[in-house]
């Protein structure tokens, strides 16, 4: 097939308006089902520690499989959609996925389904990107570019936070096997869509695949994320621990190492020196790390603590679900109208806020308290994403801003991983009736992700004052229309 050339227009150039917003309907179903197992398996997790008899370290690692492997692929995976064709690998990831859906839904074994989890990861990551450049790629006009983006963050923001309602709803009825088996159809439905809506493109210069920086950030990531989640269990004074933190230390110095030395390299460290960069690069994580610790503590402390079904458990949920998908785009128009400041804002104030209703929490809690505080947490995600993403690629050359999303989606994915992995610390080896006063720590942890948050946006706001002098008086600030090659979730 020939390859496209110039910024993949010719494909486009056409295309039918309701086919493009067919191919936008086509990839935001793939993004839904990726964001959806990212939160859809906490609520199953004491269903499925109840029918393989293991404890929560067990368990992270049946959420954190999945959620680590995509973080450390999203950039490469990206890379290889631009080189090799993003329908085609696209399409691969889909099989790869669905494959992975039926092997975890069979799986014998917690070992198997943690594997089976590692291989949904590797789908999941061709997945979440490559669509969101095939999106960019058909939809050539600015203003359709920016409805259609704004689509894809509100859908993203709708699967990570209705995963535990819909998960309680499907184990309530048909077992914890189920959460995986509904990926199937779906994935066979957007397979078949894809082969006849979706049109074949590249990118014009694809970057070079990085391989050693590839490794080396999953060992970074792994190692990171596997101590935390280990700590507890082995100690984390003991040889195996300390062993692992001088091996986590080597792998990160040469990472940066080698990073530091190559013309195309996977993570471009100079990124790190426009100073709101590495700001939206730890909202990214802090927001994450509060919204996975909510929906794993609140798992636990529902159904052990309070006893309640999946399904009930899921319902409770419900408010959080609710707001952030209302919320989402509303903080995309205050970002086009006012800039990330007042969104950054909202968003840390109801997080901390949240955190703060549950921080107190015990076995007779009023359930209004739960319900107020997920529907603050859901609003502070909600308005989080849109300002983050704009913090990181605002005032970047428009051929990094491809690139600062990919990170910035990276790190999403490792806030996903380390908030299960620090609240399944707070709350390991705890009998069920200690759960919320094993929990206090970890609403803490949440309360101080909302403070980081604002920190976040007074320097959002000091970065705004430092270009506006080099804007027209009259000059509303933009929501920069994200160039093809960039990964998402």
């Amino acid at each position: 097939m020939r390859p496209s050339s110039g910024i993949d227009r010719p494909p486009a150039i056409g295309m039918h308006t309701r086919r493009r917003w067919g191919v936008l309907a086509i990839c935001c179903t793939s993004l839904f089902v990726v964001g959806l197992d990212t939160t859809i398996v906490n609520v199953a997790l004491p269903t499925i520690g109840e029918s393989f008899h293991v404890g929560i370290a067990g368990l992270e690692w049946v959420v954190n499989a999945y959620t680590l492997v995509l973080a450390s692929l999203l950039i490469s995976s990206g890379t290889l959609a631009d080189r090799f064709g993003r329908r085609r690998v696209f399409q691969l990831g889909l099989v790869v996925f669905g494959v992975a859906s039926i092997a975890c839904a069979l799986a014998p074994s917690v070992g198997v389904l943690i594997a089976a989890r590692i291989a949904q990861g590797v789908g999941g990551s061709m997945l979440s990107p490559v669509a969101l450049a095939i999106v960019v790629n058909v939809m050539t006009d600015p203003k359709e570019r920016a409805k259609a983006i704004g689509v894809w963050a509100a859908v993203f923001g709708l699967s990570m936070a209705i995963g535990p309602i819909i998960g309680g709803v499907l184990i309530e009825s048909f077992g914890w096997r189920s959460v995986f088996w509904v990926n199937v159809p779906v994935i066979v439905i957007v397979l078949m869509l894809t082969a006849v809506f979706v049109p074949e493109s590249r990118a014009p210069q694809p970057r070079r695949l990085d391989l050693p920086g590839q490794l080396l950030l999953v060992a970074v990531v792994g190692g990171a994320v596997g101590l935390l989640i280990e700590g507890p269990r082995i100690g984390w004074t003991s040889p195996s621990a300390v062993t692992g933190y001088i091996a986590v230390a080597l792998a990160l110095a040469s990472f940066v190492a080698v990073e530091s030395r190559k013309t195309e390299p996977l993570v471009d460290l100079a990124l790190f020196r426009h100073r709101p960069f590495p700001a939206a690069v730890l909202g990214a994580v802090v927001v994450f790390v509060a919204l996975n610790a909510t929906l794993l503590l609140g798992t636990f402390y529902l159904q052990q603590a309070r006893g309640m079904t999946p399904a009930a458990a899921g319902v409770m949920i419900l408010p959080m679900a609710v707001a952030a998908t209302v919320c989402a785009p509303l903080s995309g128009i205050l970002v086009g109208r006012v800039g990330p400041r007042l969104p950054l804002l909202i968003a840390g104030s109801f997080t901390a806020l949240g955190g703060l209703c549950l921080v107190s929490l015990d076995n007779n809690t009023g359930l209004s308290t739960v319900l107020v505080a997920y529907l603050f947490l859901g609003i502070g995600f909600g308005f989080s994403n849109a300002p983050i993403t704009n913090t990181a690629v605002n005032g970047l050359p428009k051929s990094q801003a491809g690139l600062a999303g990919g990170i910035t989606s990276s790190a999403r994915q490792f806030g996903a991983a380390l908030g299960v992995a620090l609240a399944g610390g707070f709350v390991a080896n705890t009998v069920e009736s200690d759960v919320a006063q094993a929990s206090h720590a970890g609403w803490m942890l949440v309360v101080g992700c909302g403070l980081v948050v604002l920190v976040i946006a007074g320097a959002s706001a000091q970065s705004a004052s430092a270009q506006s002098a080099a804007v027209q008086p009259a000059a509303v600030h933009p929501v920069r229309v994200i160039p093809p090659n960039l990964p998402a979730g």
